[in-house]
């Protein structure tokens, strides 16, 4: 074999093919194998290395911004996101509004208790008209408001009708009220006729008047749930925020 052959036998890698200049492996020195998970091992896909940059991105990505919702009258402070709708001048807006709304819902009630003044002998079923109409209006109005995909009412519309309206409206201390001094008057039947027939027609009102209003706007199954991180952190949290109809 002459020089020319041997140098060119010494240059060829250990399966027959020639190393290429500068290769590590050296001349006549065989690729160590690929360990698996190695980058562009065995089970690594062509051209997907990925560092830190990646990894970085992939944390940072957020998702698509949703359109804002109605504000919560019921603000669990420990929930970030329910916490910031009470927050700096945001707060002061809310106050005005409910405040606002609560002296309508209690001139409007009291408007009524003396339109139809309960004799002195019987109960105060003024009242119970009062809280059973209140509790189905607030059933429809929570339904218009927190049910409907795609529609984003007011933020103060809920603040204002819901806790500030209807919760000046009905009446929970007069209602407490009541019963014992009709006890106390000896008037024991109409006292426990008062307080269940409150109770029931007010759980009833809402109920029925929640399933009449979807069926008149063309809801089906209930609220639509909500997704995405705000829903998983109200539901870890225990805090209704998911199909959310507080």
């Amino acid at each position: 074999m002459s020089g020319t052959d041997a140098g060119a036998g010494g240059s060829a890698g250990g399966d027959g093919s020639a190393a290429a200049p500068g290769d590590r492996h050296g001349p006549g020195r065989p690729a160590s194998p690929s360990r698996p998970g190695d980058p562009g091992g065995p089970g690594a896909a062509p051209g997907s290395r990925s560092g830190p940059g990646d990894r970085a991105g992939a944390a940072g990505a957020t998702p698509a911004r949703r359109a804002p919702r109605a504000v919560d009258p019921d603000v669990d402070l420990r929930v970030p996101e329910q916490r910031a709708e009470a927050a700096g001048r945001a707060l002061w807006g809310i106050l005005a509004v409910v405040s606002a709304g609560g002296a309508l819902g209690a001139c409007a009630r009291y408007g009524l208790t003396l339109a139809r003044p309960a004799p002195h002998d019987a109960a105060p079923w003024a009242i119970l008209v009062v809280n059973a109409s209140g509790s189905a209006l607030i059933g429809v109005l929570m339904t218009l408001v927190s049910e409907r995909p795609g529609v984003s009412p007011h933020p103060l519309l809920r603040p204002f009708l819901g806790t500030g309206v209807l919760g000046g409206f009905t009446t929970f201390s007069t209602y407490a009220a009541d019963v014992p001094e009709l006890l106390a008057r000896g008037e024991t039947a109409a006292a426990l006729a008062y307080a269940a027939g409150t109770l029931a027609a007010a759980l009833t009102g809402v109920g029925a008047a929640a399933v009449l209003t979807r069926k008149a706007v063309g809801l089906h199954g209930g609220a639509a749930a909500e997704t995405g991180p705000e829903a998983e952190a109200g539901a870890g949290n225990g805090t209704g925020t998911g199909a959310r109809a507080r």
